[in-house]
């Protein structure tokens, strides 16, 4: 029996990269899927992926989840396409580059902030209580990061926001359990494309207990594991999906 048969998932981000590879994935378990972008041709290039295998099983929605009034949009529209939702991929991000705290401009660190962490508590908060609304409980699985665990001399907004997605998934999952809503997050490191990129730089280092670099299918995996009945005793936890990065060679 298919893992997610039955379920409706919100993908954050499932135009690319680990988005896509979550919305295949979540297709293939039985689920119906709504890939949630801002760029709607990236958004429609998976769903087209999508239908070559399963017809019928996602739509695209284009949303600036930064904004309270296009999350709230969004929110309502899925539920009334698939009647309902179960499961909430909070994806997104965006990242600062090679700056320090003496040189980042404010209007950065605030754009930053605003896609990576606040599109968080405003996706749990309009997509969460559209799964309290459906009635069945559900699941919410935000990704967090390596970077959220330890220092980076080249970037600052974005290891802040990342360590508090960590930490804001526990508020979640205590905050949700009378619902019948777990809440966990999944953290990679360096896989796929850099952050906000499309394309893999050929020459990305990488530098783990593994030794190879993570592929979007690697999260994909854990991601559908802690969204499905599987995980059902699992809440407010990480879930390192880093090839050991973080108890091994640093780069």
């Amino acid at each position: 029996m298919s893992r997610l048969a039955g379920k409706v998932a919100v993908v954050t981000g499932g135009g690319r990269n680990v988005g896509e590879a979550i919305a295949l994935r979540f297709a293939r378990e039985g689920a119906k899927v709504a890939v949630v972008d801002l760029d709607k041709d990236r958004a429609q290039r998976t769903v087209d992926l999508v239908e070559q295998e399963h017809p019928g099983a996602a739509a695209v929605f284009v949303c600036d989840v930064s904004e309270s009034a296009s999350v709230q949009e969004m929110a309502t529209a899925v539920a009334g396409t698939f009647g309902g939702v179960d499961i909430l991929v909070n994806n997104v991000a965006i990242t600062d580059r090679g700056a320090t705290v003496l040189d980042l401009d404010e209007d950065e660190w605030d754009r930053v902030l605003k896609v990576t962490l606040t599109s968080v508590f405003l996706c749990t908060k309009y997509v969460g209580k559209q799964i309290v609304e459906t009635g069945r409980g559900g699941a919410i699985v935000n990704i967090g990061s390596t970077s959220g665990y330890r220092a980076r001399p080249n970037a600052t907004a974005y290891p802040a926001a990342k360590a508090a997605v960590i930490n804001l998934t526990r508020s979640f999952a205590a905050q949700l359990a009378p619902y019948g809503i777990r809440a966990n997050s999944v953290t990679p490191n360096k896989v796929g494309s850099p952050v906000g990129q499309d394309v893999e730089p050929t020459d990305r280092k990488r530098s783990n207990l593994v030794g190879r670099g993570g592929r979007p299918e690697d999260i994909a995996d854990a991601v559908l594991f802690m969204a499905s009945e599987e995980s059902s005793f699992i809440t407010a936890t990480d879930l390192l999906v880093d090839g050991g990065v973080l108890h091994g060679p640093m780069d």
